[in-house]
């Protein structure tokens, strides 16, 4: 004997609203769910509520039936609600109870929403966050709250180029006693994070017949004092002018970027006036390891004429292996990351301001570097006097 299938009101009212708010036919309706198209029919006719009275039913079935449909409408709306809310808070749900007030408080308490409903939706009692709101916030919230309004100006102290590591420990320089983690989860709960790194293109043209000198520095990225190791190295920006190409000079134990020049033209003339900048800033003795690519500019005749009267040993990388001048291909990432990627320069002499304000100014003088205790690489050097 065949049994009657039984729907839960949940199923009949999802069916119902597929039917009224979706504008599907009854028969699509009926086919896609797999029920029968009278039981269909009728909980249609139930949920519109009789238009006009018939007879055979009773005045009390008709008001019942009213109460249903009105029933399963609130229901249907709490519903919905509670999506909605689930969905928005779909993150705090793994974060504690403490967070979900937060949020409840932030976001959903007084935007329309039930309290009750919101409440279920994200999975607290209402009696709990009632008394939450009444409780004055904890010492470490406060702590919090202030730490914050430091994190934020450390952020854009840094030039919104800081991670964690960089924060706090320019936390730490102002007197801030705070942990590493601590300053980590409240950046994520500010959504501050720094600026990303994008992928390594190689620009070295080494097809040339120049005599190049072999590798002396080997990966060896270590000095014992200032100017006994310079990398060097040439990139390029993009202007609505053109190119402009830009030659740096830097010293492996300060990190500091000591000599520096821009022009149209990627030449030696490039790279020779960049070398001679850092010779009269910091005026080395002879001896100084000079390490570049295989580029022609670095080797000219000219250019190699100048490092033998400076008494500079010549190094240069192995051909197509950027890891053999990695320092400064780190340094042109930074710039080209914390700098270039972000503004549009439509002269060149724009983009040698910005450049020269971003080296002179904020990485020799205020950029923290990790390999020098986080310290900037002008006052590491000073240190050392």
């Amino acid at each position: 004997m065949k049994q009657n299938q039984s729907y839960t009101a949940e199923f009949r009212t999802e069916a119902v609203r597929m039917v009224l708010e979706q504008g599907l036919s009854q028969a699509e309706v009926a086919a896609r769910l797999g029920v029968p198209k009278g039981s269909l029919a009728n909980w249609v006719v139930k949920a519109k509520g009789p238009s006009k009275p018939f007879s055979g039913v009773a005045e009390a079935s008709r008001e019942e039936l009213q109460a249903e449909v009105v029933r399963l409408r609130r229901e249907l709306a709490r519903a919905e609600m509670e999506r909605e809310i689930g969905k928005k808070g779909r993150r705090v749900l793994c974060e504690g109870v403490p967070a979900r007030y937060a949020f409840l408080k932030d976001r959903v308490h007084g935007k329309g929403y039930p309290l009750t409903v919101a409440c279920r939706a994200l999975e607290v009692s209402r009696s709990g966050y009632l008394a939450w709101l009444k409780r004055q916030p904890s010492q470490r919230a406060r702590d919090d709250e202030r730490l914050r309004v430091h994190i934020r100006a450390a952020h854009e102290a840094g030039r919104q180029t800081y991670g964690v590591l960089r924060v706090h420990a320019l936390l730490r320089h102002q007197g801030q006693k705070v942990g590493r983690d601590r300053v980590g989860r409240l950046r994520r709960e500010m959504g501050l994070c720094c600026r990303q790194k994008r992928c390594f293109r190689t620009t070295t043209d080494s097809a040339h017949t120049l005599p190049v000198a072999p590798n002396l520095l080997a990966q060896d990225f270590s000095a014992d004092a200032p100017d006994k190791v310079w990398l060097t190295d040439i990139t390029y920006v993009r202007t609505d002018e053109g190119w402009l190409y830009l030659a740096g000079v830097k010293d492996v134990f300060t990190q500091e970027i000591v000599g520096y020049a821009m022009s149209r033209r990627m030449t030696h003339e490039l790279t020779l006036e960049a070398l001679n900048r850092a010779v009269r800033y910091t005026r080395p003795k002879p001896g100084l390891l000079h390490h570049s690519d295989r580029g022609s500019q670095y080797c000219a005749s000219r250019y190699r004429e100048r490092l033998d009267a400076l008494g500079m040993q010549v190094s240069m990388s192995r051909r197509g292996n950027c890891y053999d001048n990695a320092p400064m291909e780190s340094f042109w990432g930074s710039l080209k990351n914390e700098l270039l990627y972000q503004r549009r320069f439509a002269t060149r002499a724009q983009a040698r301001a910005a450049i020269t304000e971003w080296i002179e100014v904020f990485y020799n003088r205020q950029r923290l570097h990790s390999a020098l205790g986080y310290q900037s690489p002008v006052a590491f050097r000073q240190g050392l006097l």
